[in-house]
């Protein structure tokens, strides 16, 4: 079993900055993906960026320039740096953690760009 726990979401004005984090725990295996998805209201969920316990990342096209994904590994906490916010961001947004065995999801936190 691996714990995800997601803080940093809130209200945050067009233009503007927040920071996710995701704080992960159990039974992780050394490689893996960890990583953010999002779901806007009445849309799908959708691939927001994510990162290799190796180091690459990906990104959507929507946020490249604008999000940075980042870990620390002592912690074994991932960030989603996320600037330049647009109201099409508003969404909730999922911490995603997958090995070769399992997929785990956060419990998600709201993140809303008022205009």
């Amino acid at each position: 079993q691996v714990q995800l726990v997601e803080s940093g979401g809130g209200l945050v004005q067009a233009g503007g900055s927040l920071r996710l984090s995701c704080a992960a725990s159990g039974s992780m295996l050394s490689d893996h993906i960890m990583g953010w998805y999002r779901q806007p209201p009445g849309k799908q969920r959708e691939l927001v960026a994510t990162r290799h316990s190796g180091g690459s990342t990906n990104y959507a096209d929507s946020v490249k320039g604008r999000f940075t994904i980042s870990r620390d590994n002592a912690e074994n906490t991932v960030y989603l740096q996320m600037n330049s916010l647009k109201p099409e961001d508003t969404a909730v947004y999922y911490c995603y953690y997958r090995d070769s065995l399992y997929v785990y999801w956060g419990q998600g936190t709201q993140v809303t760009v008022s205009s």
